[in-house]
């Protein structure tokens, strides 16, 4: 096997494993990362919900009392506030998705489907959990989510939600007596859950990825290219020469013009042995002849 051969099947395995350790390693941090982008996107619209509900409670709510003695008003409800908000947001990015899940909802378009079910029943099972994250599978692709559960910590809430005697008749004209009721004090109903989408990030780190390895293959081509040169122009090239020199020396060819190497490498000092070597024979031939 010719020494060039064996050194490119060396760099080869070694180029090969390398490859294989840095796409291992820089997948794992890109993919890392956009997910903890995902997250936190999510949790910024989780604040942000909380910040549309926290603006109608304190401020937009007082305001609507003395109509609430006559009609219902649904932009009263912290909750009816927060889902507007990210209905408006859904008319240019429909990939979003906002929700506040109830399992017995006042109004009927908050009421919990299977897999909301799921999470308000781990935050009613474990009331330490503030926040539940996961992905799922919908139309539109893959979805992250950020779940935080809907306790009744205000005891305000009650008006509305306790028992149909003590809700607002208003509230019972516009919602009816068969939803909402039934609440308690610290009791978890139901979950706010922020849906991000995860294609966009997942796609931007695919494609450093790919620019990324292509890079690093790119340089790695480079590099076996210019080794193979030098190899084949300090080494092999040099060593091909002292080898045709050497053998016809063997053969007894002394009269053959001597091998000018003047490196002081090593096939350099290689080529002054074999020069050496062949004084002395032709020295020896002449003795003999003698």
């Amino acid at each position: 096997m010719k020494l060039l051969l064996k050194f490119n099947l060396v760099f080869v395995l070694v180029f090969a494993l390398a490859l294989a350790a840095t796409s291992y390693v820089s997948w794992t941090l890109l993919e890392r990362n956009a997910r903890d982008e995902i997250a936190q996107n999510a949790r910024l619209l989780m604040d942000t919900a909380l910040a549309a509900r926290a603006y109608t409670s304190s401020q937009v709510n007082p305001l609507l009392e003395t109509q609430m003695k006559y009609t219902f008003l649904p932009q009263s409800v912290p909750a009816y506030s927060a889902t507007e908000v990210f209905n408006d947001l859904r008319k240019k990015h429909t990939e979003y998705g906002y929700k506040e899940a109830v399992l017995n909802p006042t109004n009927p378009r908050n009421r919990a489907v299977d897999w909301e079910t799921d999470l308000i029943t781990q935050f009613r099972g474990n009331k330490d959990t503030t926040e539940l994250i996961g992905d799922r599978d919908t139309p539109t692709g893959r979805s992250f989510y950020v779940a935080r559960p809907i306790r009744i910590s205000n005891p305000a809430c009650l008006r509305c939600h306790s028992t149909v005697d003590a809700a607002p008749k208003t509230m019972l004209e516009r919602y009816g007596p068969a939803n909402g009721f039934g609440w308690t004090l610290n009791d978890v109903v139901g979950a706010q859950i922020i849906s991000v989408p995860t294609q966009v990030p997942l796609e931007r780190a695919q494609k450093a990825f790919t620019v990324f390895m292509g890079s690093i293959a790119a340089v790695f081509v480079v590099i076996g290219i210019v080794l193979n040169t030098m190899l084949w122009a300090l080494v092999i090239r040099p060593i091909g020469k002292l080898s045709q020199f050497a053998d016809r020396v063997s053969l007894g060819e002394l009269e053959i013009p001597e091998f000018k190497r003047s490196s002081g490498d090593e096939i350099g000092m290689l080529a002054r042995s074999i020069a050496r070597m062949r004084t002395s024979m032709v020295q020896a031939m002449k003795m003999l002849e003698s």
